[in-house]
């Protein structure tokens, strides 16, 4: 599996900051990539992404949640991934940690995408950070 981490600090709580990134469903809102998030009960959500210039679709289940500091994840079909969010309080508000690993079975896909995925990873966390952290300051 490719690994691929981002941190950002967020001037926030760690409190606050989790309130929203427990709320899976709302991601959409958070990234331009991220299509639509359905519920599907049981802490199980199916993902509509467009990346790499693709439709990618995958159900998650929440495997670790630990108010206000970890917030984990992993896929049940689809792209196989499994992630996590580590919060920690800093003196700037909260340091948010994602750790985010995946596997892709056809290579030459695998190829593309692992050459894609870092920087992808990286704007999208990015993207969703900044518009949670506008979110907390409305």
């Amino acid at each position: 599996m490719a690994t691929i981490e981002h941190s950002e600090i967020v001037n926030a709580s760690p409190e606050r900051v989790f309130e929203l990134l427990r709320r899976v469903e709302d991601f959409a809102d958070y990234s331009d990539l991220i299509r639509s998030i359905d519920t599907l009960g049981e802490n199980r959500y199916r993902w509509h992404v467009r990346a790499v210039g693709m439709d990618w679709a995958f159900d998650v289940q929440v495997t670790d949640i630990q108010p206000p500091h970890v917030l984990a994840w992993e896929s049940l079909d689809g792209v196989k991934n499994q992630g996590r969010y580590q919060l920690r309080g800093v003196p700037e508000g909260t340091e948010v940690a994602l750790t985010l690993s995946y596997e892709i079975r056809n290579r030459l896909m695998e190829r593309a995408v692992n050459k894609a995925a870092k920087p992808l990873v990286g704007k999208v966390s990015r993207q969703i950070l900044e518009r949670v952290e506008a979110r907390l300051n409305e």
